[in-house]
């Protein structure tokens, strides 16, 4: 009989996936994102306590994956194939013409869908669990990307048992990035002096494939399903029932998607989304038009390079001219300058422009883009403003090509380009721009989390020359504070308590407010959990911080970085004799047979899956990490380990089969 915590556990991942799909497929929430935390925080509490219950497809195992060295190739069993694009109206009436040909008749039943503008991938479940996904690739062999798609919660983990009758199904689908979660993160991006995404394709596709699947977590990723591929069971008939069929068994099926009886009914839907696809919060760049009976679309057949039952039409971007009035650069909280084009005000799909960021100095250089240039912008997934070309009349005279500034608008420190990067740098890490900048990262809510000190307040006490680094806030007194604009007795106390407060936010916090490159509030809770103390962090090697699950070399470089910089350890210092705490408390572990020992996994192991050997190396009191070091115990290897093993030889680790590996967690 299931024992008591087995039932409550069951319950409340019963009760999660319910809510995850009325909110991240449905969007018809149910209850308060604070109700949804108390359910999902009592999940990992029982978890953390009955570790050998912990199952892949539990709501907690979504970003449970180690970073990778790279994705390894999935072919298809059932090829990804491109669609055919149309670019007007006669060529989709050719399209309807060659079907009704082949197909001895005068009239077809079309299913028409939005065409999404993202990244096609490919979900493999077995028995109704989530086993492996995948990018399309170049259609016949993708990457393997199951973890990265895992932190996705509009993809479900397990199938609706009562809908499933097919032992393996896999499903094809868009992953895409809507306008407000792109907007949302391009300001992120430029707050801590990144680079923004040029549009949110390019930020889902980037998102999907990066090798930490905890940076991929923090990713405003979503998806639609729109077919099947490999499937072992019943077949279906028709291509609307397929999507109903995936709707009922909880993924996320567009509700645009229209079943059309004739070709006239294409044909007003074609011209119904030419305007009506700009309100959605997405990009749509068309629509995709598929005949509805499989047995039709198996007749018709492919070419090799498209199928011949569906067609893809697109709709033109819509352009504007304009001229360029002046080119400006920008300061970003890392120091990265970023040119932006001042424009001549000019409506593009249905809003004003008014400046367009020419991304780096390559872009400029490319564009050939001068100050006084008649341009032709386009908004770049129907979002970000985007020069295209330059028209300007062959016989009229031009500006000077545009050339970067030598020294930083705001400091007039020389700029500097690292090589193999596409930014250029101010290095004053005193410069005002980046001040305020990380001062506004330092204070909030996912950081310090510091109330009243906001653009307005940082912009005086920077300017008036109070405060020139983070540590500066906890020497402020309520008579300077009094003194600043907009500013009285209450309020200025309320911020000096504010900052008081701040000073026991916690470790993870702090390391998450210190604006270390590519170290966000994820990473910044696992470091705490590892190291607990500041100063462990500081002193952790490369290797260590490697070595940690989770953290990629990419996180480790950048660590390592940061803390070998002085200036960053006097005002770590500073920080901590002005009261700031620099601990974590420690989180309970597993006691038993592997305590204290270190494991890594590698290759497939023929009993269990790696998150199940995962589990059972923590409740033994083990630590399961994803790269070999010198502090590794032991290297579990199965079928087709890879590079980890050779190292493990190398450096004289102890290896294991899945035998001894089962000796050993039990005690032997």
């Amino acid at each position: 009989m299931p024992s008591k915590a087995e039932k409550e556990i069951e319950q409340l991942r019963r009760d999660i996936h319910h809510h995850d799909h009325l909110y991240y497929v449905l969007d018809q929430p149910e209850i308060s994102d604070r109700d949804y935390d108390r359910l999902y925080e009592k999940l990992e509490e029982l978890e953390a306590k009955h570790p050998e219950l912990v199952t892949p497809d539990s709501p907690t195992q979504r970003v449970g994956g180690k970073a990778s060295e790279k994705f390894d190739p999935i072919e298809h069993t059932v090829p990804m194939m491109s669609l055919d694009n149309t670019y007007n109206v006669d060529e989709v009436r050719d399209f309807h013409n060659r079907v009704c040909k082949t197909l001895g008749t005068d009239e077809v039943e079309y299913v028409v869908e939005l065409k999404i503008d993202g990244l096609g991938v490919t979900l493999a479940y077995e028995n109704g669990r989530f086993v492996q996904g995948a990018t399309r690739g170049d259609g016949k062999v993708g990457e393997d990307v199951t973890a990265n798609l895992k932190t996705m919660r509009s993809v479900p983990l397990s199938l609706d048992s009562a809908t499933l009758k097919h032992k393996y199904l896999e499903v094809r689908g868009e992953v895409y990035m809507d306008h407000s979660g792109f907007q949302k993160l391009n300001a992120a991006r430029e707050k801590r002096g990144e680079a923004p995404f040029a549009n949110p394709r390019n930020a889902a596709a980037g998102s999907l494939r990066l090798l930490d699947p905890t940076i991929t977590a923090e990713r405003p990723l979503r998806i639609w399903v729109y077919s099947t591929g490999h499937i072992e069971g019943p077949a279906f008939e028709r291509h609307h029932e397929t999507l109903e069929t995936l709707k009922k068994l909880g993924f996320r099926t567009n509700p645009h998607t229209e079943l059309c009886k004739n070709f006239d009914a294409v044909l007003n839907l074609i011209e119904r989304w030419q305007e009506k696809r700009r309100t959605l919060d997405y990009d749509v760049d068309g629509l995709v038009i598929k005949v509805n009976a499989l047995r039709s679309q198996n007749k018709l057949g492919y070419t090799a390079k498209h199928p011949r039952w569906a067609v893809a039409y697109k709709y033109e971007a819509e352009e504007a001219q304009t001229k360029v009035n002046a080119i400006h650069v920008q300061v970003g909280r890392t120091g990265a300058i970023t040119p932006v084009a001042e424009l001549e005000p000019v409506l593009v799909a249905g809003t004003t422009v008014k400046r367009a960021t020419l991304h780096n100095e390559d872009e400029i250089k490319k564009l050939d883009v001068r100050v006084g240039d008649d341009v032709v912008i386009i908004k770049a997934g129907e979002i970000i403003p985007k020069v295209v070309r330059v028209v300007t009349p062959p016989d009229r005279q031009r500006g000077e090509p545009y050339t970067m500034p030598k020294t930083c608008p705001e400091c007039d420190t020389p700029i500097v380009r690292q090589e193999g990067e596409a930014a250029w740098r101010c290095i004053n890490a005193s410069c005002p721009a980046q001040l305020k900048e990380h001062l506004l990262h330092f204070a909030s809510r996912d950081a310090m989390d510091i109330d009243h000190l906001g653009t307005a307040v940082v912009e005086q006490l920077v300017n008036s020359g109070r405060v020139k680094t983070v540590s500066d806030l906890y020497t402020l007194e309520q008579g300077e504070v009094k003194n600043l604009e907009r500013f009285a007795e209450k309020s200025a106390q309320n911020l000096i308590d504010a900052i008081a407060k701040s000073k026991q936010a916690g470790l993870s916090r702090l390391i998450h407010a210190l604006g270390i490159r590519f170290v966000g509030q994820r990473v910044a809770q696992v470091l705490a959990n590892t190291f607990h103390t500041m100063d462990a962090l500081e002193k952790a090697g490369f290797e260590d911080l490697e070595s940690i699950d989770e953290i990629g070399p990419k996180i480790a470089e950048s660590l390592r970085q940061f803390f070998d910089e002085d200036k960053n350890k006097k005002e770590i210092a500073h920080l901590q004799e002005r009261g700031v705490v620099m601990q974590e408390e420690r989180q309970e572990t597993g006691d038993g047979a592997l305590t204290g020992k270190q494991f890594v996994l590698t290759g497939t192991l023929d009993k269990f899956t790696r998150e199940e050997a995962k589990a059972l190396i923590h409740k033994a009191g083990g630590r399961v990490t994803s790269s070999v070091s010198a502090k590794t115990d032991y290297v579990v290897a199965g079928a087709d380990p890879g590079s980890k093993l050779d190292k493990a030889k190398k450096l004289g680790v102890t290896l294991l089969d899945e035998a001894a590996f089962e000796k050993l967690l039990k005690g032997k």
